[in-house]
């Protein structure tokens, strides 16, 4: 029986970065198929939030290969990552308080036709009624968890080939993880690709189909998310990459 590989959205080839001289990055190779979602886990320092800010065109590369839809976007700026399609949800609930929820909707949707636009945010809504029933509201008035419900949202606004998040279940309640996750699954049948950092291994394996583990700037594990004792193989990957060292 013959596993169904999905054809590759992005694809990442010997990528070096970082921060001035600083070398964070160190030759890594990863790939997300269209219609996916795949974890990037690994502990804290690894240099998870530098490759998503190296894949979204935040950061320079020192050296390496982003090719994302069949183009090359090597020495691309961040808002052509974001009109090709790739959507790069930051940590830490970045929204506009002082503003309302749905005017900071309507604004992740700056650049889009006045009525594409409004069809995008009705969209976007859809997904989470917690802030929908607040979208009058200023955005400073939201819980954490609705706030990171909204960062969502105005990445949905956008229309994602792949949608990167960095950490979305953190500070949330696991009643609010498990409504964002299923979001993430919901995206995903309906054929966007997910990148995910995330600290909970076992609901970030939960709703993934691969899972890559990062360690001191290296990839240290690739394998399937459904993978026999897989919280073991990562525990024993990170500690392994720490004793080389």
């Amino acid at each position: 029986m013959h596993t169904w590989v999905p054809e590759n959205l992005l694809q990442v080839k010997g990528v070096c970065a970082g921060y001035g001289k600083l070398n964070v990055l160190k030759d890594i190779s990863i790939r997300v198929g269209a219609g996916e979602i795949v974890s990037l886990l690994g502990p804290n320092g690894a240099g998870k939030t530098t490759l998503l800010k190296s894949l979204s065109g935040l950061i320079s590369l020192q050296s390496g290969e982003i090719e994302f839809a069949g183009q090359s976007m090597g020495s691309q700026s961040a808002r052509n990552f974001v009109r090709a399609g790739l959507v790069h949800v930051i940590d830490g609930h970045r929204i506009f308080t002082q503003i309302s929820v749905y005017d900071n909707l309507l604004l992740a949707g700056y650049n889009l036709a006045p009525i594409v636009r409004r069809e995008k945010v009705e969209e976007a809504l859809h997904f989470f009624p917690e802030i929908a029933e607040k979208k009058s509201e200023l955005g400073g008035s939201l819980s954490g968890g609705q706030r990171q419900m909204l960062a969502v949202a105005q990445g949905l606004v956008r229309s994602p080939k792949l949608m990167m998040l960095d950490e979305p279940s953190a500070g949330l309640s696991p009643v609010l993880v498990d409504r964002v996750l299923g979001v993430l699954s919901e995206l995903k049948n309906k054929g966007v690709a997910i990148l995910l950092v995330e600290q909970l291994i076992e609901k970030a394996l939960s709703v993934s189909n691969r899972v890559y583990a990062l360690t001191q700037g290296k990839i240290v594990l690739e394998a399937d998310a459904q993978e026999e004792g897989l919280v073991a193989k990562l525990e024993a990957a990170y500690l392994g990459a720490r004793a080389s060292n």
